[in-house]
């Protein structure tokens, strides 16, 4: 004969273990649909603790992998004045340069002197790989008159920007995830507005990003070609027939400006004197003269 308290000990067991499931689903249900304010508001810690934690597969064993060496960016820049007989050839000598090493020219601008003397600066992008080949060819197209070159590792900047990268993706795609979740319209505007501000936040590291990697990536060699200054023959110093006869001339002209000058000084003194000689001359005739004699 069975023991009428068992079948009644399972029931009440039944009983509760329904009800207890039944509690466990209305508060996961109550959560989904709670404030989004404080959702988004926890969204970040959660972040930062699973990013400390690290990824784990479905048996709870870490799979994250050693960090990898990060290899260094640097900033190369250049500066050259270079002087050439002839620019535009220099010019066009540096283009091929730099295209077949796998840049291209940027900004270039040409100008004249007021000697007539033609100049160019043009600024030229290459790989950092080829950037001392590049710099030794360019300088040596002529006479070099000016180099400087600096280089700036940004290292630490490229790797901040992009664990921020990376950090920002995952709180785009949690505020989305919230969204999907949301019931409320209050909720949903309230998700959408941040979720905007969080993809501005994004586009600004992937510009900074990509800024990054085009300084890093390519470097800048600022180029000046200046045309070398024409020197001019020596002039021959043994006189010809002409400069023979144009020095006579002109010896000639100048003995007669002195001639001109020595009559024009000696001519008050001439008039003087012709004077006094014809009163002279005057008086002794009339004493000479027979009706003359006193």
């Amino acid at each position: 004969m069975r023991h009428p308290v068992r079948p009644v000990l399972a029931g009440l067991l039944l009983a509760a273990a329904l009800v207890l499931t039944g509690c466990s689903a209305d508060g996961s249900s109550a959560g989904d649909s709670g404030d989004a304010k404080s959702a988004v508001g926890a969204a970040a810690p959660q972040e930062a603790a699973q990013g400390s934690a690290g990824a784990k597969d479905s048996a709870g064993r870490n799979t994250d992998r050693a960090p990898t060496l990060t290899v260094n960016r640097i900033i190369r820049t250049a500066s050259l004045t270079v002087q050439v007989k002839d620019v535009p050839k220099a010019l066009d000598e540096a283009r091929t340069t730099a295209e077949n090493a796998g840049g291209y020219v940027g900004d270039e601008t040409t100008t004249r002197g007021s000697q007539g003397r033609e100049r160019t600066r043009v600024v030229l992008r290459v790989p950092t790989e080829k950037y001392d080949e590049v710099l030794t060819d360019l300088q040596g197209a002529g006479k070099l008159l000016d180099r400087t070159a600096k280089a700036r590792d940004v290292t630490d900047q490229v790797v901040d920007v992009d664990s921020r990268i990376t950090s920002q993706r995952a709180s785009v795609a949690r505020v989305r995830e919230l969204m999907d979740r949301a019931t409320k319209l209050s909720d949903v505007v309230t998700l959408e507005g941040e979720l905007s501000s969080r993809e501005a936040d994004l586009e600004a590291l992937l510009a900074r990003q990509a800024s990054l990697k085009d300084r890093t990536g390519l470097a800048t060699i600022t180029l000046s070609l200046t045309e070398t200054p024409v020197t001019r023959a020596a002039k021959d110093d043994t006189p010809g027939f002409v400069d023979a006869l144009a020095g006579g001339w002109h010896v000639f002209v100048t003995m007669l400006r002195w001639i001109a000058l020595a009559l024009g000084a000696a001519l008050p003194f001439a008039a003087v004197a012709a004077l006094a000689a014809f009163l002279w001359w005057r008086v002794v005739r009339r004493r000479r003269t027979p009706g003359g004699e006193t």
